[in-house]
């Protein structure tokens, strides 16, 4: 296997890695091992584990560090940036989608997929710096590829929940506070389905579709919400 561009990945972003073999193992998706079981010998679920508490340590104690707010809006914040949208993002922009190693399958997988194959591979990639280089290593990197987001979720107010973005929208520019109403619900009690409609000064703003009926009035909040932005 030709390990330049892992070594060239390395000295670019890290400058250097002591076991490129950790890094490479960081980019490799458990779909790989199935079509390359003599040139692969492990995937990355392991350092993703890692990763995670190490991100999470990370940016927890930025925040900690750098606001003043209550712990509920913290642990938000927080959420809105561990979460698998912005993580995915982050490793699209350092280039890692080039580097992974995927099934022919995977490749071909859908665009949610995709964010969660980046999202799961950066966080390996936390785990590998932090055996190979240590943790101010790891925070550098987060610091310099994740954090950077923060200001865009708050100016946007993506950390909020979409009900609640959706009834500060509602209440902001209608006057009014968003109503959700079942349309629908389909099924045996141990397997329904909820059709569910939010309303606006009585008038329809969108429709979600759920295993229950919080979860379908999630989806028609978001449904809605593309009809204000």
């Amino acid at each position: 296997m030709d390990t330049s561009i892992y070594k060239n990945f390395a000295d670019t972003h890290f400058g250097g890695f002591s076991d490129i073999e950790l890094l490479i193992t960081a980019f490799t998706h458990r779909s790989y091992l199935n079509e390359h079981r003599k040139t692969a010998a492990e995937h990355n679920e392991r350092l993703e584990f890692l990763g995670d508490a190490v991100l999470e340590l990370v940016v927890t104690e930025n925040l900690y560090s750098n606001f003043k707010e209550p712990e509920g809006i913290l642990t938000n914040w927080r959420s809105a940036l561990v979460r698998t949208e912005s993580i995915s993002e982050a490793a699209a922009k350092e280039g890692f989608e080039s580097l992974l190693r995927l099934s022919r399958g995977e490749k071909r997988g859908s665009e949610r997929a995709r964010q969660q194959i980046l999202a799961n591979c950066y966080e390996a990639v936390v785990g590998a710096l932090y055996l190979d280089k240590g943790y101010d290593a790891a925070k550098s990197f987060i610091e310099k590829t994740l954090l950077p987001s923060l200001d865009y979720i708050l100016h946007s107010g993506s950390w909020l929940d979409p009900k609640s973005q959706l009834q500060e929208m509602a209440q902001s520019r209608d006057g009014f506070t968003p109503v959700y109403k079942v349309l629908s619900e389909d099924g045996p009690d141990h397997d329904k389905t909820f059709v569910v409609g939010v309303f606006v000064d009585n008038q329809s703003k969108g429709e979600g579709t759920g295993s229950s009926k919080q979860a379908a009035q999630v989806a028609a909040a978001i449904a809605a919400l593309k009809d204000y932005r």
